[in-house]
């Protein structure tokens, strides 16, 4: 290690550009030393303040230059240690088998609402393409629209990983964020993205569903109907296409709208790590941690109420609120800039967005 005392000379461009950008952000934290290995920078200093504050102002001006921060405390020293970003290879081909995995088996289950039997009449899978594309279009472009935020803010994160699953053929998909989170303006944009972007893409989806003539099928014996309760943004979009009658089928286009219209309701849910948890994260600091701990006895109380009261399934706030009890408990990541509070605008636009939510909802989403 070439341990070098701090005289200002004989620096190196990229030094010279640290020194500057250290000495302007953080001049609280008086550098008496520096050591340079491979290509790594250690700076020891004395902050005067949080030493996480050090590293809030830091993060974005060294980032840009194309390298990672962190504090250590070391033999009684703090030690801020800046080092070259090293790019890990994106498996993509994780993110392609897994998409292709999801586009079999949407379309598998949703040929089954066409009136398919796959397991008996393989050729006929690709009947439910049009329930594919639908869904895939919703939840992809859900996760998209927090993808390229996050991108827009700096942030690294993975291409949406699509989750096949039996029921409709996908649990949905999710993206990996890696590294710390700039601000809670980038925090609310990244978090808010995906619940805009995707309920945009479900009332087109909807509309398209709805304008479909509703499916003619003879029920088989082994026919399972499901009765689908409609929310009111739903039956707001078919008041316009056309209407919605009790005994007729829709058709599976429209029910992927509908899907649509659920997952952005529950990841509004404004606990733990949800798209809603985030924007109130951002919307009120660290203050949210107490909606977050009171949404799961909210969902359990609801949970109840549908059970005894309403007599009917209740089991899906059941499960949410004992998932949520585990999201409020592991707490929210801290922005590294978290003193300044959002915008007028963009608190506004939460409030909508949350309402948008609600008219997504409802109590009881599948009957059988």
């Amino acid at each position: 290690m070439n341990h070098t005392e701090d005289n200002g000379t004989d620096r190196s461009e990229t030094e010279s550009a640290i020194f500057k950008i250290i000495e302007s952000e953080v001049p609280d934290f008086r550098i008496y030393e520096y050591a340079l290995e491979d290509g790594t920078y250690f700076f020891y200093g004395n902050p005067i303040d949080d030493p996480k504050d050090v590293i809030r102002r830091l993060w974005v001006p060294i980032s840009s230059m194309g390298y990672e921060i962190r504090m250590v405390y070391e033999l009684g020293e703090y030690v801020l240690v800046i080092s070259p970003i090293i790019e890990k290879k994106e498996r993509i081909w994780i993110n392609v088998l897994l998409a292709a995995i999801t586009v079999f088996t949407t379309m598998f289950f949703g040929s089954m609402f066409f009136g398919v039997d796959p397991f008996s009449h393989q050729e006929q899978i690709l009947k439910g393409l049009p329930f594919t594309l639908a869904i895939m279009f919703v939840l992809g472009s859900h996760e998209m629209g927090h993808y390229l935020v996050a991108r827009m803010h700096g942030m690294k994160t993975s291409l949406p990983y699509f989750i096949p699953f039996i029921g409709i053929g996908t649990m949905g998909a999710i993206i990996k964020h890696r590294g710390p989170i700039p601000s809670r303006t980038a925090l609310f944009d990244v978090g808010i993205a995906g619940p805009i972007v995707g309920l945009v893409a479900s009332i087109i989806v909807t509309a398209i569903g709805l304008s479909l003539p509703p499916l003619d099928i003879v029920p088989q014996d082994d026919f399972i109907f499901l009765k689908l309760s409609l929310p009111v943004l739903f039956t707001f979009i078919a008041s316009f296409v056309g209407g919605v009658a009790d005994d007729i089928i829709i058709h599976p286009v429209a029910f992927a709208g509908w899907v649509g219209m659920l997952v952005t309701a529950l990841n509004l849910i404004p606990a733990g790590q949800l798209d809603g948890g985030h924007m109130l994260r951002a919307m009120l600091g660290p203050r949210s941690a107490y909606v977050s701990a009171v949404v799961p006895f909210v969902l359990l109380s609801l949970s109840l109420f549908i059970y005894f009261v309403m007599q009917q399934n209740g089991g899906m706030w059941l499960f949410w609120g004992l998932l949520i009890t585990l999201f409020a408990a592991a707490g929210h990541p801290e922005p590294l800039e978290d003193s300044d509070d959002l915008d007028s605008s963009r608190i506004l636009v939460g409030v909508l967005v949350f309402g948008a939510g609600l008219l997504c909802v409802t109590l009881v989403p599948i009957q059988v």
